[in-house]
This record gives structure tokens, sequence and C-alpha cells, in this order.
């Protein structure tokens, strides 16, 4: 029995001589794997011993640390979520449904992984607290004011402003996280309040449309008055300058015939006779006028002796016809010898 015990401890020494070399050279092997590790350029790589961070690696490459150590890794990159649509009264008592989409990062690993530990509970947390501090606005404006055609009037952009500044207050230092943006994408009405906003904003419309008319025709009227009044103007300058130049062609026509007349007075009386004669005599109109009136004087063609040149009527009396034709053709044989 001695023997056999001898033997068995000599061969528990001669196994465990073997594998206790081995092991720790398996040990120092694994020790020296589980020392490196490589963090990615998108990653924040948090070494931690027995649960307390104790180095907060943000540059990229291969890093070591102690085999008893734990590498925690948190994306640095910008995240975006969509937290769920939620409805909310207005200061005029408007129901609102808001979608929203909210960028973020992580701006202090330590506090972050202190405090939420994980993206998926950071963006819970900061779920809660923006549609809180959407409700908090949107009840401080109208529903006219947040839903409006009008970029002048709509307060859309300041609303969304003023949600990302009183967030990114508390989350920073509450949580560790940078909000980047809180984007409103969708604002809309429940089904029970649309088809009365609808109605109001084309009792709206209407109104505006109806004050754009009436200023639109007191413009107009105005135009055609002021047209009118220049028309009137233009008009009586005109009928001015008419007058003024017909009495100027009235007095040049005047002088003309005075100087005609003043040149040969009987051709001019003889014209004027004829003209007379063309106005009344007609095969319409009949006449009784005794044979020796003046005005049918030109119609006479007594026989005179021929005299040689232009023959003067006596003072006094009226030249026929006959006479004036044959005056002028006297004095016309005169100027051609």
């Amino acid at each position: 029995m001695t023997e056999q015990a001898t033997t068995a401890n000599k061969r528990s020494n001669i196994v465990l001589g073997r594998t206790l070399p081995t092991l720790t050279a398996a040990f120092a092997v694994w020790a020296l794997v589980s020392s490196f590790f490589a963090l990615d350029i998108t990653e924040y790589g948090l070494v931690t011993r027995f649960g307390r961070v104790i180095r907060v690696l943000a540059e990229p490459g291969l890093h070591v640390v102690a085999p008893s150590d734990r590498v925690v890794r948190l994306d640095k990159r910008v995240l975006f979520f969509r937290p769920a649509p939620s409805e909310y009264l207005t200061i005029d008592k408007k129901n609102l449904g808001v979608d929203s989409l909210v960028t973020w990062r992580i701006a202090d690993p330590v506090r972050f992984l202190a405090a939420v530990a994980t993206p998926a509970a950071g963006e819970q947390r900061l779920s809660d607290i923006i549609l809180a501090e959407i409700g908090a606005v949107v009840g401080r404006y109208p529903a006219s004011v947040l839903i409006s055609t009008d970029p002048a009037s709509s307060n859309y952009q300041a609303m969304a402003a003023e949600v990302v500044r009183r967030v990114a207050e508390f989350a920073r230092t509450a949580y560790g996280i940078d909000v980047v943006s809180v984007d409103i994408r969708r604002l809309h009405l429940p089904e029970l309040n649309r088809e009365h906003v609808f109605e109001r904003m084309k009792a709206e419309r209407a109104k505006i449309a109806k004050e754009n008319r009436s200023a639109g025709e007191l413009e107009a009227k105005r135009i055609i008055a002021e047209a009118d009044h220049e028309k009137i103007r233009i008009d009586s300058e005109a009928a001015g300058q008419a007058e003024r130049i017909k009495a100027a062609a009235d007095a040049e026509a005047s002088r003309t015939y005075a100087a005609a007349f003043w040149q040969d007075p009987g051709f001019y009386q003889f014209l004027r006779t004829l003209r007379a004669y063309d106005k009344f005599l007609d095969d319409k109109t009949t006449l009784f006028l005794p044979a020796d009136a003046d005005v049918l004087r030109m119609l006479h063609f007594d026989t005179q002796p021929l005299q040689v040149g232009p023959s003067t009527p006596p003072p006094g009396a009226i030249s026929t016809g006959a006479d004036l034709l044959l005056n002028k053709k006297l004095k016309g044989e005169e100027e051609v010898r």
C-alpha cells in the first residue's frame, strides 16, 4: 500500500509540473492579448477598474490597459432620434400635434456613463425632457402664429431655438449630452379641430381679400379722377391753342384777302358773286327777283363797243361778268406782248 501511494504521488507531481507551466504561459498570453485594444475614430474609450473610470481615451489607435481593467465604448458621432408624436394645448385653447426630430452627441463621456450608461437610455431621458419643453413653449403661442402661411408672422424657428436652449442647459449638466438641434418636423391639427380651424382661416382670408378689393377700388377711383382731371386740362389747353392758331390763320387769311382785293377789286367781287350763285342756285331752287336786281347783274351780257385795254367801270357801278372776263383777257394779251 505504501508503495502504491508513493507511486501515485510521484505521478501527480509529474502531471502538476507539466500542467503548471502550460497554465502560466496561457495566462501570460491572455494577459498580454487583453492588455491591447484598438479604438475607432468614432468612439470614446472609457477604461474602468472595479467600476470606477480611471481614464478616458478619445484618440483612435492601439492602446494598452491592465488585464483587470474593462473598456467601455461610447459613440461620439452626432446621433438622432424621433420622440413620440404628442398633442399640446396652445394659449388660445387649440390642440396641436407636434412631430419632432432631435440630434445630439455625447459631450462628457464620464458623466454620461454615470448618469445613463447607454445611448438608448440617454434618448429616453432626452425624449421626456424635450416633449415637456415643447409643450411649455407651444402653450405660450396662439395656433394662428404657429400655423401660418406668412413667414414674417410665423414664430416656428424661434420656438425651435427656444426649445434647444432650454433643453441643452439641463442635458449638458445632468447627463453630459450636447443637444445639437430640435427640429419641429410637422405641426398638425387633430381631426376634431381641423374643420373649425380651416373655416376660421377661410374667414380670415375672405376678410383680407375684401379689404384688398376695397383698397383696389379706392385706388382705381383715385386714378380715374386724376386721369379725368388731366384730360380736362389737356383738352382745355388744346382748345385754347387751337383757337389761337385759328385766330392767327383767320388774320392771315384776312390779310391775304385784303391784299388780293386791293390788287383787283372787280375780279374779287366777281368771284364772290359766283360763289354766292353756287350756294343758292341749283335745280331745286326758284328765285323771283326783278330784272334789274344787283345780284343778277353778273348774268347780263350787254353789247358794248370794244375798247383796247381794260375798261374801268364808273364809280359805284358793278361790272358785269363779260366786262371782267374781257378785261382779264386783254390784260393777259398786253402782258404777253
